[in-house]
């Protein structure tokens, strides 16, 4: 694809996959709206989940509410970027938004796992971005976990064994934060985002920016 939207320079920009990944607890959550809110030109990915709404949350919004057989159809079909079961539920990444959205310019944020980060980069190599968020400690998470107050004790506790497991996938991402503190790592992502969105293959309108630049000059 060739279009694109334009960048604060002018300069026309085909959009990225910003993918945030963490252990439950460690702060993708926070750091994701955090940039929802305070960076333009990105939105949030909606992603399509067979499980049940929670309180507040907002069907098309949140999530993609969907049962099963519409969830397995929806796969079967290649409709899904990426997809992944976590805890018997499972979630899926709609591919037409994400690919309209990414030759118009615009971002999209990812708040997934390394296996939907996995098969993105299978996908979409070029346009994706990834990075992990670590807690400082284990304790640190488990502490998280508990203020969060929406899980039983069994639950925090299957967490905590699995955040081991996905810790193992860190060298995989392109970026790593250790959310010692929630605004350092957000200045840390944001900067990311920042570099990122000034890589030269991603401003496609470069090579007709400097060919003026260069008439202008000669002339």
């Amino acid at each position: 694809m060739t279009s694109g939207g334009h960048g604060t320079d002018g300069v026309e920009r085909r959009g990225l996959m910003f993918v945030l990944s963490s252990p439950s607890g460690a702060g993708k959550t926070t750091l994701s709206r955090l940039l929802i809110d305070r960076m333009s030109g990105l939105k949030m990915s909606v992603s399509a989940t067979t499980r049940p709404m929670r309180p507040g949350e907002v069907n098309g919004k949140d999530y993609l509410f969907v049962d099963k057989p519409r969830f397995e159809a929806m796969v079967k079909g290649d409709e899904l970027l990426e997809w992944a079961t976590v805890f018997d539920n499972s979630y899926g990444t709609p591919r037409s938004p994400v690919e309209a959205a990414l030759s118009s310019g615009q971002d999209v944020l990812f708040d997934i796992d390394w296996q939907g980060t996995q098969q993105l980069r299978e996908k979409a190599r070029a346009d994706v971005v990834s990075v992990f968020i670590l807690p400082p400690s284990a304790a640190d998470l488990e502490k998280r976990l508990h203020s969060r107050a929406q899980d039983s004790d069994e639950v925090i506790r299957k967490r905590m064994s699995r955040a081991s497991h996905e810790m193992s996938h860190w060298a995989e991402y392109d970026y790593i934060v250790i959310n010692h503190d929630v605004d350092e790592a957000f200045a840390e992502v944001q900067s990311i985002l920042k570099a990122e969105r000034l890589k030269r293959e991603r401003r496609i309108g470069l090579v007709g920016f400097v060919r003026a630049l260069q008439a202008q000059l000669q002339g």
